[in-house]
Parts: C-alpha cells; structure tokens; sequence
C-alpha cells in the first residue's frame, strides 16, 4: 500500500499552499503524503465528502499547567488532551502560565507526556501565573535567567510573556509603569524571542499607544486587542490611528479572547474598517471553557459570522501564529508535514454567540468540528470515520482477550 489513509473528496483548505479545493488528503507513517484530486492506492479510504479539511489548528494562547491550582491565586487552567482535540487543535501554546521556575515541571509533566503538541511563552516572572502576586513583585523579574532557561529549551519555548502588572494601582518606588514589560521586551531581547504582552494602560504614565509605538519591537504581540480597556476607536467611532502605525511598525495583534477579553464593541467595527486580528486565539483556562471562548472552532464561528471570509478564518488560526511564533511544520498539510488533520461541518442557520460583557452577535455560520486527526491517528472521531459496521467487524471484535474457555 502506498497510504496509510487517504481522506476523500473533503474541501481541503490549506492556506499555506494556496489550496481551496476539493481533493483527497493521503497519510502515511504519520505524515502528509499527498493532496491532490483522486488519489488511490489505499485500502483504507475514508469519504468525508461535505467537509472541510484543514491543517489542524493552531490556538496561540492557552493556559495549561498546572491541572490542579496549587494555591488560591493560580490561574485555574485546563488539560490540553481533555479539551483541544473535539475542537480540531492539534498545537497549542501556552501564554506564559510558567515562568522559569516551574517550566521544568510543566515540561517534564505536561509538555512531553500531551497528545497535544505543545510549546510555551515564559513568563517574565519567576512563578508566573502559578502563583499570581508574583507578577506584581519587580524582584520576581530575571531577564537574564528567562533568556537562558529560554535558550535551553530551544524547541519548546517561542516567546515571553509579561502580564496582570499593577492594574489600576498607584504607582510607588516599588512599582514602576514600564518595570514587567520592559524586562520582559530585554529578555526576549537576550534570547532573540517575541514578546507577548498582556497589558492594562494606567494613567498617562502608561498608556496604549505608548506599549505598541515605543516599547513593544516588530514581530513582538499584543494579546486582547478588543477588550474594553483599549481605545480601539475614537470619538467619532474610526479605528485609532495609532493602531495602523504599530502594524505598519511589525507589531503583532492577537486575539486572546479570554473571560473578559473579546467586546463585540471594539472588534466589529475593527473588522469592518480592516483592523483585523492577526491570530484568533482562545485564552483558554477553567473560567472560558464553558463560555464565552469555549474552543477554537467556537471563536472561529464567531468571525465567520461577523463577516471574515473562511480562507482568512483557518489562515488566523494555522498558518498565521505558526509564522508569528515560528512553530516548525505546523499549520500546513504541505507533503513532509506532520499528518495534524482537522475536519469541520460548516454549517448555515441562526446562531447567537456571547461575547465578554453579556451581549450577543446573531450569525449565519458555524463551524462544528466533525474530527481530528494527531499524528495520522485519529485523537477525535464522534462520526466513527473509517470504522466497520458492529455486524461486519473483523475476528478480533468478536473476541475478549484474557478470557479462558
């Protein structure tokens, strides 16, 4: 057999090669090993006519360890093999949950023991979000030792991250405006990584335009863009102007949509006057799971129904943060690539989505995740793709192991 698995007759999307098309997908020894029209030479050929088939996608922020809080101020976070895969993620990163001191731990206990391909931001500070208060603490910030433990683990770690610092508190000689995101701009700096900032403007010592016009470099990432705090659009309702310079300049705009992060407010007239994401992501944790985030393919939704054409959909959420964060043979059914699958329904109807402050968006389309492939095996199959029927099983179903007769 030349295949392992071809998938039929799917409308493959795959902005990575240019491809919108019906076509057939063949895998073999975990890897792509061809897309193109009425491939064969297979017994093993699944129909998944009516489809889309996508790269799986990529959700360029999450929060994944630890899985149980060890203190009252963890974020309380998710496990990745429990809630990516029924939504067609196969990669994911995690937004800077650990700083340098617990990372060996989330390696050891999380990174290399996932279905789920997973790399990491490191926080600025030293426990990061395992526990909270450590972001506001400037002695908890070592560029030097989070570049290194960056340059350590080089095939995991993509980024920095700082976040959550002296949120609309005075500022004092212990807590300057700029002190997190400063180190955490120079200690990406040292390990020549992005720097992801989760930013709050706090008076006019710090203000927005200030973090992506002066601090911030090219290729380094907003995340949140749309939450309330962030004046997206001036007083006559037009997308601020400085937000066209930071991109002109190479900064980076990602969606982080979150618990309180996503506004309808601020991202609808975005989009339509062009200001759009440069990844969709999720800011998954325990408190978004349930709503309004909920998954990947659930936000996806939501920008198909405020208007974003599909190909731009899955471009966001595959091959754009597998640019923005240089993510190796990710996002791409490219031959070679590792054989990450995603299947989709895309549906048509009346929908309603949420966004963070309880108001609602009605939509035409949905994206429903109909399967996901990891590796050429199948990690989230709710349609039984590639199964014989009960009746029609071959010798082994028939057959109990263990049992002595």
């Amino acid at each position: 057999m030349m295949y392992d698995m071809i998938l039929k007759n799917g409308r493959v999307i795959d902005p990575a090669n240019k491809i919108d098309a019906v076509a057939d997908v063949a895998v073999r020894n975990g890897k792509i090993e061809a897309v193109g029209p009425g491939l064969s030479g297979c017994g093993r050929e699944i129909d998944v006519e009516g489809l889309l088939v996508t790269p799986g996608l990529v959700d360029a922020h999450c929060h994944c360890y630890p899985f149980f809080p060890p203190a009252e101020d963890s974020l309380p976070t998710i496990h990745p093999d429990a809630h990516f895969f029924q939504h067609g993620v196969t990669t994911a990163v995690d937004a800077g949950t650990c700083g340098w001191r617990d990372f060996p731990l989330f390696k050891e206990q999380v990174i290399d023991r996932s279905r789920v391909r997973i790399f990491a931001m490191l926080n600025i500070a030293a426990s990061g979000m395992v526990h909270l208060d450590c972001e506001q603490d400037h002695k908890q910030f070592h560029p030097g030792i989070a570049a290194e433990v960056a340059k350590a683990y080089p095939e995991t770690v993509v980024a920095i991250k700082t976040a959550h610092y002296w949120v609309g508190l005075p500022y004092d000689a212990e807590h300057q405006p700029w002190t997190s995101v400063d180190s955490a701009v120079d200690a990406a700096e040292r390990c020549g990584l992005p720097c992801m900032a989760d930013f709050q403007p706090n008076g006019p010592e710090r203000t927005y335009p200030d973090l992506i016009l002066k601090h911030l470099r090219p290729g380094d990432i907003h995340t949140h863009m749309y939450a309330q705090q962030f004046p997206v659009l001036d007083e006559n309702g037009h997308v601020s102007e400085f937000l066209f310079q930071a991109r002109e300049r190479g900064v980076k705009f990602d969606l982080g949509h979150g618990a309180g992060s996503f506004w309808f407010r601020n991202a609808v007239p975005a989009l339509r006057q062009g200001f759009a994401p440069d990844t969709l992501s999720t800011d998954l944790y325990l408190d978004n799971v349930s709503g309004a985030a909920i998954g990947l393919d659930h936000i996806l939704s939501k920008y198909l129904s405020m208007g974003m054409p599909l190909d731009q959909v899955i471009q966001k959420s595959t091959t754009a943060p597998a640019q923005m964060l240089a993510l190796p043979g990710v996002g791409t059914l490219s031959p070679g690539a590792c054989a990450d699958i995603a299947l989709f329904r895309l549906e048509h109807g009346r929908f309603r989505y949420a966004d963070s402050g309880n108001a609602a968006l009605s939509g035409d389309a949905r994206l429903s995740c109909a399967g996901t492939i990891r590796a050429g095996e199948w990690v989230y199959n709710p349609g039984a793709f590639g199964m014989p029927e009960w009746s029609e099983a071959p010798h082994e179903y028939w057959v109990a192991p263990g049992v002595i007769k």
